[in-house]
């Protein structure tokens, strides 16, 4: 169960620091000359960038389910409520606070999302889950999470768009939702029980809707991969923009 934690919401800023060094007028000879006031000496040119203490686009209630151990966040912010286009984001977490990566387009699904998914409404899950298990039809990338290879992920048939499937599940991410962290994405034991749904992953693009899933460009599945690191605790943060803020 995801941990509470107290909420901190400090407003993204830019702040540019700079010294600037200046001496006294001449004066003319038959006055007497003014004291020469002490200046400090001119300060370098520093960039201080300041990053958010919180994720950016969340909202207090969407925050606080977020792990205090988390130092991974993969952002899901869909357009709309009952939208199936949405934009990814993976933001690292520093000694300074979350840093964006690249945004990246995504799919979800066709009816767009809810806060109470079921088996085939058509819509992704909104929350806060975490991110353990990979696995995938092409091998192993490099990964860090622990990755299953296999023949199971072959994906096949059309999309809403009649858009080919093949290739769906080349790599594939399994999103924490009513499933069991620590197994093979194909494990379909469903803790909330069958009619909440699940197999709820991130997995390549098809150029069309999902069911329920999030998807990315191959590629972009591919450094996502790279990138998530189970020792910095990765969780997904999905939903629509305004589910997200509340």
């Amino acid at each position: 169960m995801i941990t509470h934690k107290p909420r901190v919401a400090l407003l993204t800023a830019s702040l540019l620091l700079t010294g600037c060094g200046g001496g006294a007028m001449a004066t003319p000879d038959h006055r007497p000359a003014a004291p020469t006031p002490t200046t400090a000496s001119p300060m370098p040119e520093v960039a201080l960038e300041v990053a958010p203490q919180q994720l950016p686009g969340l909202g207090p209630e969407t925050w606080a389910e977020v792990p205090d151990e988390a130092r991974q966040a993969v952002v899901v912010t869909g357009q709309g409520r009952n939208s199936a286009r949405s934009t990814v984001v993976l933001y690292e977490r520093s000694d300074i606070g979350w840093e964006a990566g690249a945004r990246w387009p995504a799919h979800n699904a066709l009816r767009g999302w809810t806060e109470h998914h079921r088996a085939g409404d058509l819509r992704s899950p909104i929350g806060v889950f975490t991110l353990t298990d990979a696995g995938g039809l092409l091998r192993d990338p490099g990964t860090r999470l622990p990755y299953d290879h296999g023949v199971g992920f072959t994906a096949t048939g059309t999309g809403f768009k009649g858009e080919s499937l093949a290739g769906s599940f080349d790599y594939v991410i399994a999103i924490n939702y009513n499933r069991r962290p620590g197994t093979t994405p194909l494990d379909w034991t469903r803790p909330l029980g069958t009619g909440r749904g699940g197999g709820i992953w991130l997995h390549v693009d098809h150029r069309g809707p999902t069911q329920g899933c999030v998807s990315i460009a191959r590629e972009h599945m591919r450094q996502l991969l790279l990138a998530l690191d189970p020792d910095r605790h990765p969780v997904v943060v999905m939903g629509d923009a305004e589910a997200l803020a509340r």
